[in-house]
């Protein structure tokens, strides 16, 4: 099971991060393989273009956020739930690459890597508010060629100094990068998206250790991702597979049941995914009652995975 930590504000005030530290520890207590965060560095007046979800404790999706929702830094975030917590898995998810340097975030994600002993996890992304990428003075029109580069720029950093790199975005010559990442290759990636588009497939199939989709893949997607992964000598078994909760809602002021919530995970784990994403505001408004939703949770996965 992996807990969500962001998008949390009907369950946690939004200037109560070490609220959300504590999330972090409970879900370690209570046998959680992992805690995860998503961002946005700035949003500008077109993040609720769509209009703002029915239910504050719906997913944030492209389109429907306001402008003032609170998504505090995740690699500072992740540094503090690395000293709070001993094993579980750190999510980046949604790290919305582009807007960084490759050289800083290079050393920024290793020294997370090496502060957590090798838990951290990161799902590059280059995300879908345009509003963001004029803020800090990025091509948004660019953002997939400047992913590609910066995948390419950290793999060489994180290996061996010195690292040289010329790109059309970025380009430098012996630099020395250290500390290095826990492991040689540095920290597992994960990616996703809305649909498995030429660039992801690509990326997945020759960087990706997680699959992890907004949404339900269709059949033919699939085939392509295992097509893809196969063309690079590898199969999709290889990937760890993340589906989750799907939370319902009656109003737009209540939480979803939590059995009900979990009834697909039967499917789910049919279908070969392995990793559940939970976020613990759909469920309730009350903080004490989380440790025990954790349990109800660890409880219906293990009694499916044993059956």
């Amino acid at each position: 099971m992996l807990m969500i930590l962001t998008e949390n504000e009907t369950l946690v005030d939004r200037n109560d991060l070490g609220g959300l530290i504590r999330l972090a520890v409970i879900a370690e207590q209570e046998g959680f393989d992992a805690v995860m965060l998503s961002e946005h560095v700035a949003l500008g007046p077109s993040a609720n273009a769509n209009g703002l979800p029915p239910n504050p404790r719906m997913y944030a999706a492209p389109g429907n956020q306001d402008p003032r929702m609170s998504w505090p830094s995740t690699i500072v975030m992740a540094a503090a739930i690395a000293q709070a917590t001993t094993s579980i898995r750190i999510v980046l998810g949604a790290l919305i690459t582009p807007l960084r340097h490759p050289v800083v975030l290079a050393k920024d994600l290793a020294t997370l890597d090496r502060l957590s002993e090798g838990r951290l996890v990161v799902q590059p992304t280059v995300s879908w508010h345009e509003d963001e990428y004029a803020a800090v003075g990025v091509a948004f029109d660019q953002r997939g060629q400047i992913l590609d580069e910066q995948l390419e720029a950290m793999s060489r950093l994180w290996g061996p100094s010195p690292a040289t790199f010329h790109g059309n975005h970025f380009d430098f010559t012996d630099v020395y990068c250290e500390p290095k990442p826990w492991r040689p290759e540095g920290p597992p990636l994960w990616f996703g998206g809305q649909s498995l588009h030429a660039p992801l497939l690509r990326r997945l199939s020759l960087r990706g250790s997680g699959f992890h989709p907004f949404g339900t893949p269709t059949i033919t997607e699939l085939e392509a991702l295992d097509a893809a992964m196969a063309a690079n000598g590898r199969s999709i078994d290889d990937l760890e597979r993340i589906g989750g909760t799907r939370a319902t809602f009656s109003t737009s002021d209540d939480t979803a049941d939590v059995m009900a919530s979990m009834s697909s995970f039967g499917e789910q784990l049919a279908a070969g995914y392995t990793t559940f994403c939970m976020k613990p505001s759909q469920h309730t408004d009350d903080p004490t009652d989380v440790r025990e939703i954790c349990q109800q949770m660890v409880a219906h996965l293990a009694t499916l995975t044993t059956q």
